[in-house]
């Protein structure tokens, strides 16, 4: 359900308020986080060309018409990874790579909202484990990332379901909102690209932050705001 575009301030509220925030190209301006791991691991030697032409056989085998969205459902580089292995180098991207480019705009919008007591949630189809240790640093508590498969301490490239992307995103925090009581249509949600749209139509206070792939267009014809956070 849609709920019109309202005032952008964040007034002090009852503890039913959410805030959502998307991670990739908003409160982490640029690049997908993910596409910036695959390249760390490029250069310390733990992907290689073997990985990179699997996933461009996985991403052209429905083609066309062409989409990326193959390789948000399945993690082909990661398949046979050991668990271990991959999650400690997680760490240190997040601290090199992920922290330096977190937008201190956006870092200044979830501080505000945590002083309105209002309920703060990372919700992104980035992978649990890169996500995570974002979170810590922000003293976020709520993750709804996409989780991996593992078997016997490996990974195995599929991805549990929900995925966090489309409906998948407005699926979990619906579950989550149930559990914890909070209202949606007094929540805020912030997202960048047409996978955030079902996100951003289930909250009160919809906002398009660094829109990509077409979203300024539909932000403007739902008469939500616009916002460019570097």
């Amino acid at each position: 359900m849609a709920f019109p575009a309202r005032s952008s301030t964040i007034p002090s509220e009852s503890g039913d308020v959410a805030a959502f925030f998307d991670l990739d190209n908003t409160l982490i301006p640029g690049a997908a986080i993910e596409l910036r791991f695959f390249r760390f691991l490029w250069k310390r030697g733990l992907v290689g060309g073997k990985e990179a032409l699997r996933s461009l056989a996985w991403l052209l085998q429905g083609a066309p018409p062409l989409s990326f969205h193959p390789l948000r459902e399945r993690k082909v580089y990661l398949e046979g990874k050991a668990v271990a292995l991959v999650t400690g180098q997680a760490l240190e991207f997040v601290q090199i790579q992920v922290l330096p480019r977190l937008s201190g705009e956006g870092r200044r919008k979830l501080d505000a909202h945590r002083r309105a007591g209002h309920a703060v949630v990372l919700v992104t189809a980035s992978l649990d484990f890169l996500a995570a240790p974002l979170a810590r640093q922000l003293s976020v508590e709520t993750v709804l990332a996409a989780r991996p498969e593992e078997s016997d301490g490996r990974f195995t490239g599929r991805l549990l379901p929900p995925l966090p992307y489309g409906r998948g995103k407005y699926d979990l925090i619906a579950a989550f909102a149930g559990t914890r009581g909070l209202a949606l249509e007094k929540s805020y949600a912030y997202g960048d690209s047409p996978g955030d749209f079902d996100l951003l139509r289930s909250v009160g206070h919809p906002q398009v932050v660094n829109p990509i792939r077409g979203m300024t267009r539909i932000a403007r014809r739902h008469g939500w705001p616009i916002a460019r956070w570097g």
